[in-house]
């Protein structure tokens, strides 16, 4: 694992390779949205969801069917499956200035009360992979229900950079 310290200096792109971590392909919308919108320097992402090629990775309500354990692994895939989208549409981590908000939607059971601790899963890696100084807001919600029976859900708002170094094409137009 690499240290947070030995992170902040390098790339996000870098810091992928360093922690082993492969992105999956981009998300598809499973319904009449886009995953991603920039308006200015802020990049919003809609909800992710825990797919793995396509198909739900999980299933269920933390404290019911799912426990903390899984939440967290369903939550970074969601994660990773945010990162994916963001690059897809900017085409560089690297362009990632910081991490504005975070939010975290939890499909929760009865007495469930570690939504913060599966929320950290999220958290931890884009710590990881962006660094301590750009990390973010972030709210956690437990609610009765999330699309398709998804156990998490997570909308991420990140700032980036209006340009490659380099290139004199504005982002809104370098990824069509």
């Amino acid at each position: 694992m690499v240290s947070l310290r030995a992170s902040q200096s390098a790339s996000a792109e870098r810091r992928l390779l360093d922690l082993g971590i492969v992105l999956p392909d981009p998300p598809h919308p499973l319904g009449a949205y886009v995953e991603a919108v920039q308006s200015g320097s802020l990049l919003f992402l809609s909800g992710m969801l825990p797919v793995r090629n396509g198909k739900l990775h999980s299933v269920g309500r933390l404290g019911k069917e799912l426990d903390e354990a899984a939440g967290r692994d369903a939550l970074r895939t969601a994660t990773l499956n945010a990162l994916s989208a963001a690059k897809a549409h900017v085409g560089s981590l690297d362009r990632v200035i910081r991490i504005v908000s975070v939010k975290v939607y939890l499909a929760t059971e009865g007495d469930f009360y570690n939504q913060p601790i599966v929320a950290d899963a999220a958290s931890e890696l884009l710590r990881d992979l962006f660094g301590e100084d750009r990390m973010s807001v972030r709210s956690v919600l437990g609610v009765s229900a999330l699309p398709l029976g998804a156990p998490v859900m997570l909308e991420v708002i990140f700032e980036v950079s209006n340009r490659d170094a380099g290139s004199s094409t504005p982002a809104l137009l370098q990824n069509r």
